[in-house]
């Protein structure tokens, strides 16, 4: 079963960059490549990869300085939620906070064999899936609370006009005329009231429905979600290459 997605692989090192399009294309995945961090950013922009592997030793821009422009600057702030997974020969326990403090989703010490780096691109990937169905069950969560504040607020003001209508109905002379026109024009008042009240809490509803029904349709249940990352991730090459 093949892997899909695009991925986008940064590396001054031309033989890194061959050997992980080489890997990760064999796999199903788009590889996009690029041989410096500014180089990075443009190609960020054009092809909005689903994860970026991300070399931290190269010139004019280091991995740290690509992952603060993504992370914080406002013409990147759609790719802000872009997994990132980091490489560095450094392996200071420093510069691996800083790069998971800095908003990087994985660290990895080189050298590495490409298994360990497949088994980490898995871990994000999953980690992405869940938080994404996490947030369209808020949304739905958010749309539901909003119908039932707008029913709530419903009930209580058609409930008193109801009331008082009642009342003064069991209190009514039939013999009087003016009372009962009256009664009659603040029945007509509420009635328009309440009707206009209804027909917005139905456009609302049959809304809410509807984007409701969508997100509902988009969410899987965890158990379907482990079922289909696994489906499409359960793929290791059979001689995996140290790197």
């Amino acid at each position: 079963m093949k892997l899909t997605g695009k991925i986008l692989v940064v590396d001054d090192d031309t033989s890194s960059l061959e050997f992980f399009d080489i890997m990760l294309t064999n796999l199903g995945f788009e590889t996009i490549k690029a041989s410096d961090g500014l180089m990075a950013l443009d190609k960020i922009r054009i092809h909005k990869p689903d994860l970026i592997l991300l070399d931290n030793m190269m010139p004019k821009m280091n991995g740290f300085e690509v992952t603060q422009i993504i992370k914080k600057e406002n013409d990147f702030r759609k790719f802000r939620n872009t997994p990132i997974i980091m490489f560095s020969a450094l392996d200071s326990a420093e510069d691996k906070v800083l790069g998971l403090e800095m908003g990087v989703d994985d660290y990895i010490t080189k050298p590495f064999n490409f298994s360990e780096v497949l088994a980490r691109i898995r871990n994000v990937i999953r980690h992405k899936e869940l938080t994404n169905q996490f947030l369209k069950r808020e949304r739905r969560l958010a749309i539901l609370e909003s119908l039932n504040t707008n029913l709530i607020a419903f009930t209580r003001h058609a409930k008193q006009p109801l009331n008082d209508l009642h009342d003064e109905f069991k209190n009514i002379d039939p013999a009087n005329s003016e009372q009962i026109q009256h009664l009659k024009d603040k029945y007509e008042t509420y009635y328009k009231e309440v009707k206009a009240l209804l027909e917005g809490i139905e456009d609302e509803i049959l809304e809410i429905e509807k984007k409701g029904s969508k997100l509902k349709e988009e969410e899987l249940s965890l158990e379907e979600l482990e079922k289909r990352i696994s489906k499409h991730l359960d793929v290791l090459p059979e001689n995996v290459v140290e790197k």
